[in-house]
């Protein structure tokens, strides 16, 4: 059965390289391959959660800025509310150089500070007909509130890829945290014990290829494959599990989220994944 989720935070256009190396100072060099797409962690999480049979929403600032029609072209498939739509500034572009040889990538980009969007336009009617919730934290505002709103009724899922003023907001009403293994807490304390202080009790850190860290759990393993790019795998990894986890326990939706995401990094760019002839999904399984 199709489910529906609400994606909150960022969209950026991403412009992505694949090259042997990033370059040193003063250094040109010419890309393998190149490719654009709509980016950014809810972004990327919404596509992907759409992408295995469900329907997404995002919630996020585009904007009527010339460049906003690749964006609008690329996310044409799923249900976007733009939260400043008479925004005549350029959305964030973000520049990704992806290695050849690892899949590692370097990214330059700004972020959502200077397009922060104030929570009285948000109507609970947003919530209607949701069945769960994903913030990345780069709406901090807007998604404190949606989190308020939805807490008890509807799963709440926060990306805490890194530490962001205002996360304290919404911890008392995530039901699922997902942190990369870049988060960490303000203070002297484990991130475990720091978010179940806010009575978080599902908690998972992922690290990559490395086996992911789960509160009061033994590590789930992570598939191992051939990786050509590592770009957006940990935000296609939270669209994967806000799928999983309206069909399962916390540590099979991880484990099964872990499948998607390492999937996605067989192929170059955020697309080519879900493009494949044998591409990832509940029919392919």
């Amino acid at each position: 059965m199709a489910n529906r989720g609400l994606f909150v935070g960022l969209v950026t256009l991403d412009l992505i390289y694949l090259a042997d190396a990033p370059p040193d100072a003063n250094q040109k060099i010419v890309a393998q391959e190149m490719t654009s797409a709509a980016g950014g962690p809810a972004t990327n999480a919404a596509i992907a959660f759409q992408h295995l049979g469900n329907f997404s929403t995002l919630l996020s600032v585009v904007g009527r800025h010339p460049i906003c029609q690749l964006i609008e072209a690329d996310l044409s498939a799923i249900n976007v509310v733009d939260l400043d739509c008479d925004r005549q500034d350029s959305p964030p572009v973000s520049s990704i150089i992806v290695t050849k040889s690892t899949g590692d990538r370097a990214v330059i980009s700004v972020n959502a500070v200077r397009t922060q969007i104030s929570p009285d336009c948000i109507s609970s009617k947003l919530l209607d007909e949701v069945d769960i919730l994903l913030i990345d934290g780069h709406q901090m505002a807007v998604g404190a509130k949606l989190a308020k709103m939805a807490k008890g009724n509807i799963p709440v899922v926060l990306d805490a890829g890194s530490w962001k003023p205002g996360f304290d907001q919404i911890f008392p009403n995530v039901d699922y945290a997902i942190c990369s293994a870049n988060f960490r807490a303000p203070i002297e304390q484990s991130v475990f014990d720091y978010l179940y202080c806010y009575g978080i009790e599902n908690i998972a850190i992922t690290q990559g290829g490395n086996a992911i860290e789960v509160f009061n759990h033994a590590k789930i393993t992570v598939p191992q494959v051939k990786v050509i790019d590592t770009l957006g795998a940990g935000d296609i990894f939270h669209g994967a599990f806000c799928h999983f986890i309206l069909q399962h326990d916390f540590a099979t939706a991880l484990a099964e989220a872990a499948k998607v995401a390492s999937y996605s990094c067989e192929f170059f760019g955020t697309r080519q994944w879900m493009q494949s002839a044998h591409s990832y999904n509940d029919e392919t399984r």
